[in-house]
């Protein structure tokens, strides 16, 4: 059984940030993988994963979707574990189109700068 961080990285990491989303109204995440029968009753999802491989401008590409599942019956919606104490969890892959992996969602917004620098700071802007 393999162990990983759940944090983004990728081979420079010029780019850091942050991201949040909406689920959609009727066709989340989670009914998407209950009607490809990737998900069981009781099987909750309560993770994300999406890597976008080397992309040369055309983006025609399918994007990597990992989707991290608990199996475990819980009393409140945070996830167990110490820090640096692994979570078991179910993996399911997935190769989406980027509009199919969007669709997923209701709103999705993604934040980027060098190194993180803008991460939880306030700016000022002139239009």
């Amino acid at each position: 059984m393999a162990t990983e961080n759940f944090k983004a990285s990728v081979q420079y990491n010029d780019l850091k940030g942050s991201a949040a989303a909406d689920r959609a109204d009727f066709d989340d995440a989670e009914k998407w993988l209950s009607e490809k029968t990737r998900i069981q009753d009781g099987e909750h999802l309560v993770g994300i994963k999406v890597f976008i491989s080397e992309n040369h401008g055309d983006c025609n590409e399918p994007i990597f979707v990992e989707f991290l599942i608990d199996s475990h019956v819980r009393d409140t919606q945070r996830l167990p574990g110490k820090e640096g104490s692994p979570i078991e969890l179910k993996r399911v892959r997935a190769d989406m189109s980027i509009n199919d992996f969007f669709a997923l969602f209701k709103r999705f917004e993604i934040t980027l700068s060098p190194d993180g620098d803008l991460e939880n700071k306030y700016y000022r802007y002139a239009d």
